[in-house]
């Protein structure tokens, strides 16, 4: 019997929180890329404004990331993540209604905050509590079912869109954040607490100022930010991208839709690796998929074969990043102040991301080639390459990862 509610305490929180990330993932994040056009045209809004403010909210979500990671850590993932939804639901529902440049301005920025409360950051910090040293597990469990969101969402989103249009979309989107994610998040708890670990290892953890101070947590961030850069830019436009290479729309959609298939297949391999590999090399290897992605695209973008080997290695490197940015702050920084310090590492991470589709917006609306474009983005993965393999070097560690 103690057993049977040990396991039910266990997967409890992670079939939680594996329902609401893959709806909030995909429809604060993915659904946008979809409908951002028509919101542009329906409202009469200039292509900067129309992703500026897409941006902004993803700059919202960066400032209000420590905060909230302060209050899981505080108060559990609980009522942070039940607060979040019910913000999710208000913005959707304020981004339905929307007529001008200024309500929708402020849509985006109530959906930021919500942002802060229930996406991958906010829900690490609720298992790291949770489950404590016995966290990498239900981690990389968590981020497996994650990646079905771009799967689900994308085609979901589009075939919303299309027949209903884009403001009815969000619409449903808000009912799905009150009537099922706000009740889940109601209902998550932790499980027992499970084996710690020891006693010098948990008075050693560092405190939010002292992993500030630490040459690792700067090079950390700058990696991720890179990272985040690029992956939100994609996440935006890569389907118009591949279209104006000269690919069909279903088949951009179709192989775009590989990312999420890929997102799991790498998170299946780091959970099957991952007791034999540390986290500093699961991390070189993802952070060396996405160059090699981007060079593909670079050297052969037009070659449906090429679209289809870059979906791969980008889903792929997506996928376990997701991981190593959940346990990679940990072994760095020590579980006990977990959310504060991922929230911080976390801040650079959206700021870049909201100025990652801004960015891209620009060059695309300045006709820059693909070429450009693509060494851009390549010149920016291999930095962030070079920045993670200077953050886990063993001179930089705290603990041994």
């Amino acid at each position: 019997m103690r057993g049977s509610m040990e396991h039910h305490r266990t997967v409890k929180p992670i079939a939680i929180l594996a329902v609401t990330q893959i709806v909030s993932w995909g429809t604060l994040y993915y659904a946008f890329a979809i409908v951002a056009r028509d919101i542009e045209r329906d409202l009469g809004l200039s292509s900067a404004w129309t992703f500026g403010a897409f941006s902004w909210c993803l700059l919202v979500a960066g400032l209000a990331s420590t905060p909230a990671g302060m209050l899981i850590d505080r108060f559990g993932g609980r009522y942070v993540m039940a607060a979040g939804s019910l913000l999710c639901g208000l913005g959707f529902i304020l981004l339905s209604r929307a007529h001008d440049a200024l309500s929708y301005a402020l849509a985006w920025t109530v959906l930021g905050v919500a942002m802060a409360g229930v996406l991958y950051e906010a829900a690490f910090a609720s298992l790291i509590h949770a489950f404590g040293a016995l966290a990498r597990r239900p981690i990389s469990t968590l981020t497996l079912f994650g990646g079905f969101a771009s799967t689900v969402f994308w085609p979901l989103t589009l075939a919303l869109n299309s027949n209903a249009g884009w403001r009815t979309t969000f619409w449903y989107y808000a009912l799905l954040q009150l009537l099922l994610c706000l009740p889940l998040h109601v209902l998550l708890d932790g499980p027992a607490p499970g084996p710690q670990p020891q006693r010098a290892r948990v008075d050693s953890d560092l405190s939010l100022r002292q992993a500030l101070r630490h040459p690792a947590f700067w090079t950390l961030a700058a990696a991720f930010a890179c990272n985040s850069f690029i992956f939100s830019g994609l996440s935006v436009h890569l389907i118009p991208i591949l279209h104006g290479l000269g690919h069909p729309m279903a088949s951009v959609v179709l192989l775009a839709a590989l990312i999420g298939p890929m997102q799991v297949t790498g998170r299946l391999g780091e959970m099957a690796l991952g007791q034999r590999l540390a986290p500093a090399t699961i991390g070189k290897l993802c952070f060396a998929a996405l160059p090699a992605a981007l060079l593909a695209l670079l050297v052969c973008g037009r070659q449906q074969t090429a679209v289809a080997l870059f979906c791969v290695l980008y889903g792929l490197s997506n996928g376990i990043l997701t991981i190593v940015r959940g346990i990679v702050p940990q072994s760095l920084f020590g579980a006990r102040n977990y959310g504060a310090i991922a929230g911080a590492l976390a801040a650079p991470s959206l700021l870049a991301k909201a100025a990652g589709p801004l960015v891209l917006a620009a060059v695309i609306d300045h006709h820059a080639g693909a070429a450009l474009l693509f060494g851009m983005l390549l010149l920016i993965a291999l930095a962030s390459y070079a920045f993670f393999v200077r953050a886990v070097r063993p001179a930089a560690r705290v603990f041994p990862l």
